[in-house]
């Protein structure tokens, strides 16, 4: 249940089957031979075995996103690269069953993601901040001990523990919005030990806190931005109201006004909020392929229907049609607490509000008030920013998408600086969506395929479309 729940995920396209293990890592690095913990390990076995390269290893990013589902989940873009590599992932520690982390019941996490997270009044700070305190606490009684040792550092270390036990002299790593954090870390601490590494939708490393919140504030508005110039494009082929971006993102703009006064009916006897229609607004523009279901979701919320809007709402939350939730959100909290020093109070959130409005119409109250998340976390955090630096490791191919709504392109170009010279090779895919390799180009997927299965290094600067 804490990775999604489903069935077994079927074998692979030839009967290639799904292996499954549990890796044992300390608890606490500073204490190698004291308490251990297991990681939920996943693997799909090369097909020629003959010419094998190695395992390569991917994380799907969140933090908290479960490797165990989501590799069978999209194997099938990874095929080519299964021809050469035991395809790889995991559970990292305090997520699915790697000891994932707990706060909260479903139905209790019911009520809160249905609570506004953007107060208009003292009474709404008030009642955001009691919620808050609560789920910290549910995390603290739930998971404590966990809580200090769920960081980014103590993950990249479980990446080179499981490099060993899989017996290759290199990690070979596929990593994807924060797996190239994850990545970054990791090329820091074992520059020597980095084999073919991709990092993909890519994190800027100097950002901390406010600065990646504003930048994803930028990238989400960007992207609704170019949804909406596609909407006028279609003219009355679209169902939105409005014939110019800022008319349509007006109308979003009054929806979810009108939200916030009276929510509307979503599904079964929840209904949809302010806060879940302006999550599931974000989640729809991860991936073009959504944007069909983003103009059907507004079109239905404004006559008065909001359950399209409150499913993407739940996809983003790891709810699933049965009520339970995944842990998604939970690790993604415990991780970006305790990996981030800063701890901004309401107070300190609301004062930053008008740039945030500034960097968005749509998702700045959203992704301003998201500041104080941590504030009442009850272990302290790492970090202003990582450390990526990496001099010596073999070269990495830094890949960013120009319209990434939740990794925004900027970051690129900072990863390959912050890596170091001779490290960061950047290729640019000009297009939509959040990661590129998935994102329909050719270009960029021959070029990765490439480096991968033939060690090919592409030009620094390369573009694709």
């Amino acid at each position: 249940p804490a990775e999604g729940g489903g069935p077994a995920p079927s074998p692979l396209p030839g009967g290639t089957p799904w292996e499954c293990a549990f890796m044992k890592a300390p608890l606490d690095y500073g204490e190698p031979d004291g308490e251990t913990i297991e990681l939920a390990l996943i693997r799909a076995r090369a097909r020629d075995q003959n010419r094998r390269i190695g395992s390569l290893v991917y994380n799907f990013g969140g933090p908290g996103g479960s490797g165990v589902t989501g590799l069978p989940a999209f194997a099938g873009d990874y095929e080519k690269l299964r021809s050469r590599y035991d395809l790889v992932s995991f559970d990292p520690r305090g997520v699915g069953r790697s000891e994932g982390v707990e706060c909260a019941t479903d139905k209790e996490l019911d009520a809160y993601y249905a609570l506004d997270f953007t107060p208009d009044d003292l009474a709404e700070e008030r009642t955001l901040s009691t919620a808050q305190k609560k789920y910290a606490g549910g995390c603290e009684n739930e998971s404590g001990p966990m809580l200090p040792r769920v960081g980014t550092e103590n993950a990249a270390r479980d990446m080179d523990l499981m490099r060993q036990v899989l017996g290759d002299d290199k990690l070979h790593y596929f990593g994807i919005s924060y797996g190239t954090e994850l990545g970054g870390v990791y090329a820091h601490l074992f520059p020597q030990n980095v084999g073919r590494a991709l990092f993909d939708a890519v994190v800027d490393p100097n950002a901390g806190t406010e600065e990646g919140a504003l930048g994803q504030a930028r990238g989400f508005q960007l992207a609704l931005d170019n949804f909406a110039k596609d909407c006028v494009a279609r003219g009355d082929a679209c169902s939105l109201p409005g014939s110019t971006v800022a008319e349509i993102e007006g109308f979003i703009l009054g929806l979810l006004a009108e939200l916030d006064k009276k929510p509307i009916p979503g599904i079964g006897d929840r209904k949809l909020t302010q806060t879940q229609a302006t999550n599931g607004i974000a989640q729809a523009l991860y991936s073009k392929e959504y944007w069909q279901y983003l103009e059907q979701g507004l079109d239905a919320a404004d006559g008065g229907d909001g359950a399209l809007l409150l499913a993407l709402s739940d996809s983003m939350n790891g709810r699933d049609q049965n009520g339970s939730y995944s842990n998604i959100q939970a690790a993604n909290a415990a991780i970006n607490c305790v990996d981030f020093k800063e701890r901004f109070t309401l107070g300190q959130a609301k004062e930053r509000l008008p740039e945030f409005r500034e960097a968005s119409a749509v998702f700045g109250d959203y992704m301003g008030w998201a500041l104080s998340s941590c504030s009442q976390w009850p272990v302290p955090g790492t970090w202003e920013h990582p450390d990526v630096s990496a001099p010596g490791a073999a070269p990495i191919l830094v890949v960013g998408t120009t319209g990434d709504p939740a990794t925004p392109y900027e970051g690129t170009k900072a990863m390959v600086e912050a890596l170091g010279e001779g490290v960061g090779v950047e290729l640019t895919y000009e297009g939509e969506g959040h990661g590129a390799y998935n994102g329909g180009s050719k270009c960029v997927q021959n070029a990765v395929d490439a480096y991968f299965l033939e060690g090919k290094v592409p030009a620094s600067g390369t573009r694709c479309k």
